[in-house]
């Protein structure tokens, strides 16, 4: 049973406490890992999915058998249900395209062209479940992005192959570069190139805390979308939102992940109570009730405000991943949030719909970024140079005030560089 807490400045520091994950071993295993397979490349790959996948590769990249070999095993109404995902996600993601601009002006020009990046590698999580859904968020933006060359990358199962509908997702997205390993390595091997992967510009997706410790480890090498924590919801619900319902949310992030939070702020108590029972009547049943159970043991918190108002505040201040708000007039309400990754709006749109469906993209900030960081989108997926050109009579006329400065900043060089072409 988890008992609601009433909000007040006693209980704030409880509420906003997050638990912070030391990772100082994990470092120390990925830059093993990271420095084998830049030495060894491909024969390090091996050893370590034999090691961690308990499977022999030989060969890294999925043939256009398993591909079709796929598409057969998952048959047209899964395949319809991706692709009608997939368009949503490619409606969603085209508006975020934009162009590059130029600004005319007496005797110069300025301007910024946007370039997409030549290469992404998305890494698509196995273990504990396998995330078709993932492929899409990655690869749909990046294929909007114009990106040349996309790579997927996930751990095998016990056979040597990878799940039916993750090679569907990939091959609906428009992927023909998947390679069969996971983990550290495959962040690695993204990173650096072995003998059967080229190395990419960028990599993005979710994984464990090892990926996420590679990821962090190789940025500079390529860039990365995020450093990913667990999985988070925090609902914001009022006295006519249904226990059943909210309590159904709650336990959808608590099923991802032992260290998923679920976090419900209400103005109603009764309704606090009633989503607390809930909880534990639902768990009783899910398949998935040992990860869920430690989740809401460890994670969940119901809390009790004064007012919805207080309730905004107090999610501002956590800065959810994912935040529903089931309360009658959610519009008004959005309008004083201000940090969350992806907001859900009204009773009837549960946080499962921007998971597969609705087109906004899944891959979120977590662990409070949402104050400083956006969602996955086509910006990840390119880059902007900016460009000036001047006149000789236009650097005459400015020259004085940059020779200044540069001499301010005691940059004689930089100052030169100007003098002698007014000189001229």
């Amino acid at each position: 049973m988890i008992y609601p807490i009433r909000y007040s400045e006693q209980s704030k520091a409880e509420i906003l406490h997050r638990a912070i994950l030391d990772t100082t071993e994990q470092e120390r295993a990925v830059r093993e890992i990271i420095d084998e397979v830049r030495m060894r490349g491909d024969d390090a790959l091996r050893q370590y999915t034999l090691l961690y996948d308990g499977v022999g590769i030989q060969n890294f990249a999925v043939t256009d058998e398993e591909f079709a070999e796929a598409m057969s095993a998952v048959g047209e109404e899964y395949v319809g249900i991706l692709r009608r995902s997939a368009e949503n996600i490619a409606s969603f993601h085209r508006s975020q395209l934009r162009e590059g601009f130029e600004i005319e002006q007496e005797g110069c020009i300025l301007g910024q062209k946007v370039t997409p990046l030549e290469s992404a590698g998305i890494y698509v999580p196995g273990g504990k479940a396998a995330y078709p859904s993932t492929v899409l968020m990655n690869a749909v933006p990046a294929a909007i992005a114009g990106v040349n060359r996309i790579v997927m990358v996930t751990p095998p199962l016990k056979d040597g192959k990878i799940k039916p509908e993750v090679l569907v997702a990939a091959k609906i997205a428009g992927i023909t570069e998947v390679y069969k390993v996971g983990g550290a390595q495959a962040v690695a091997a993204l990173a650096y190139g072995t003998q059967s992967i080229k190395k990419v510009d960028k990599i993005t997706g979710p994984g464990n805390i090892f990926v996420a410790t590679a990821k962090k480890l190789v940025y500079g090498v390529c860039g990365i979308d995020m450093i990913a924590g667990p999985s988070e919801i925090l609902i914001i619900a009022d006295s006519g939102a249904d226990a059943e319902n909210v309590a159904a949310d709650l336990l959808s992030q608590a099923e991802h992940d032992e260290l998923a939070t679920a976090v419900l702020i209400t103005d109603s108590e009764p309704l606090a109570i009633n989503v607390s029972a809930s909880l534990d009547r639902r768990l009783k049943d899910l398949p998935r009730r040992a990860i869920a159970q430690e989740s809401i043991n460890n994670n969940c918190k119901i809390i009790i405000t004064e007012d919805l108002q207080s309730a905004a505040k107090l999610s501002d201040e956590l800065a959810p991943e994912h935040l529903e708000l089931c309360v009658k007039e959610p519009f008004e309400l959005l309008s004083k949030i201000n940090n969350a990754g992806s907001v859900f709006l009204g009773y009837n749109t549960p946080e499962p719909v921007g998971d597969y469906y609705a087109g906004p993209n899944h891959t979120l900030p977590t662990s409070g970024t949402a104050k400083f960081s956006s969602p996955l989108g086509v910006e990840d997926f390119i880059k902007t140079t900016q460009y000036v050109y001047y006149t000789a009579q236009k650097l005459a006329d400015c020259a004085d005030d940059i020779i200044k400065f540069a001499q301010s900043e005691g940059l004689t060089a930089h100052a030169e560089s100007v003098k002698v072409r007014v000189k001229r």
